[in-house]
């Protein structure tokens, strides 16, 4: 049985957890893990950015937060990133 955690043994930790992150020749240093529910954004000038430029159909449209909606540009698939924890 483990004794029960005191002041002193407990270790706290308030940061964000960070990444590094490869797409592609491009490294991205401070990646924030997302733990959202497997929609990502991110805006098209990052897209050309990284290299990214075959999309494929979006069959749906997406309501933001200020109720508007927009219609994706597409969806990437198969991308392969590498990740470094530090």
């Amino acid at each position: 049985m483990q004794p029960e955690p005191t002041f002193e043994t407990m270790v706290i930790d308030h940061r964000m957890a960070m990444i590094q992150v490869w797409v592609g020749k491009n490294f991205i240093d401070d990646v924030l893990i997302d733990g959202g529910y497997g929609v990502n954004i991110i805006i098209e000038n990052l897209n050309v950015k990284l290299g990214l430029s075959k999309f494929n159909l979006a069959p749906y449209s997406l309501r933001m937060v200020d109720q508007t909606t927009t219609k994706p540009l597409g969806l990437i698939k198969d991308l392969n990133i590498f990740t470094q924890c530090y």
